[in-house]
């Protein structure tokens, strides 16, 4: 399936022009304030002329066909598979980034791929996907894009599916999380210096994001934190993390902790033990979170999906293998009834470990 040629620059949305002739871009908390023909730090919103573009529509930086419990996404559609993508750039500037590659990308020809919304769409469906997922680097940044592809995606029954840092304004928030189906947001840490200084931003728009998202969206919503050694895996800023979700979000929400290993400018940091993870896990279970998960880590028990009601294993995951699953297709427990939460349906196999490479033009 071949796409047509898109433009690279297109209007954006939420910008306004100030008083000394530059125009402030309003979608995320950075607010950066524009001179002609200067970008945004993420890079890929910038002003030309009297108005403010996205350079980056139509343009990714790859496909792949991957389980949705990559995402991670253990509650919506399990074993099923999602058409993942991203673009270039990032309005985060985090150290240990793991795909710094990509999100710290200035050079446009790493976007190989010219895509269109509705070739995006189809292409998941061709391929059997269940979703389509905005991945790689924070999709936010590229909303105008993100939306018109996830517009797409539901006239052709497909899910659209976000995994973001969750550093937007609400109004721009309103926008982009309506059009979305699930989402995963990286919830760093929970200490605005570790935000300050590891990523250059600020931990309460994340925590507004969020509420939001629970508050008022249909969004199926998850939680990731990639727990570093010596920087945010202190298990007493653990327990306060854990509290304000279940506090504000409440104990349905899953919360994933993953370990971390050394990339980008954080090379000389240790991987996280499995054990830290483990033992985060442990906190936020004995605190009353339902559904807590260890990831990046070969670890069967942190994998699997626990009934709050009786304590089974309901879903047992070997990495992203899902080995044995007892729900029904209206996620309930077979044992006790209790209702899990999230989205299933009569998983018919799972999609397993595969990672496949796609080029749209196959479909």
């Amino acid at each position: 399936m071949t796409t047509p040629s898109l433009p690279n620059d297109i209007p954006a949305r939420y910008w306004h022009r100030l008083d000394d002739g530059r125009i402030q871009c309003d979608l995320c908390p950075r607010d950066c304030k524009l001179h002609e023909g200067q970008r945004g730090l993420c890079f890929v919103r910038q002003r030309k002329g009297e108005r403010m573009v996205l350079t980056t529509y139509g343009r990714s930086s790859g496909f792949c066909i991957d389980p949705i419990e990559k995402k991670p996404l253990n509650h919506f559609y399990p074993g099923s598979s999602v058409l993942s993508f991203g673009t270039a750039g990032c309005n985060l500037s985090c150290r240990y980034c793991q795909n710094w590659d990509i999100s710290k990308s200035r050079e446009f020809d790493r976007l190989c791929d010219s895509a269109s919304p509705a070739v995006i769409a189809e292409t998941a469906r061709a391929y059997g996907s269940n979703s389509v997922a905005f991945t790689y680097n924070d999709p936010v940044i590229f909303l105008e894009y993100a939306v018109d592809t996830a517009k797409a995606c539901r006239r052709v029954g497909i899910h659209p599916v976000a995994v973001t840092a969750g550093y937007i304004h609400k109004e721009a928030a309103d926008e982009f999380f309506a059009h979305m189906d699930a989402v995963n947001v990286d919830l760093k840490a929970f200490s605005e210096d570790f935000y300050h200084r590891l990523c250059v931003g600020h931990l309460q728009p994340v925590l507004d994001t969020l509420v939001h998202i629970h508050a008022h969206t249909d969004c199926w919503l998850e939680i990731t934190t990639l727990l570093i050694p010596g920087h945010n895996d202190d298990m007493e800023e653990i327990r306060r993390m854990c509290q304000w979700i279940l506090d504000h979000l409440g104990a349905d929400v899953p919360l994933h902790f993953t370990a971390f290993h050394p990339d980008w400018k954080m090379r000389d940091t240790p991987a996280t033990p499995a054990a830290t993870l483990r033992q985060a896990r442990a906190v936020a279970m004995q605190l009353g979170l339902h559904y807590v998960y260890t990831g990046n880590v070969h670890d069967s028990e942190g994998g699997s999906t626990l009934c709050p009601g009786c304590g089974r294993a309901l879903i047992v995951r070997d990495w992203y293998q899902i080995l044995h699953c007892e729900l029904d297709a209206s996620g309930r427990c077979p044992h006790c009834r209790h209702a899990i939460a999230g989205h299933f349906d009569t998983m018919k196999q799972s999609f397993g470990n595969r990672r496949i490479p796609v080029r749209l033009h196959e479909a």
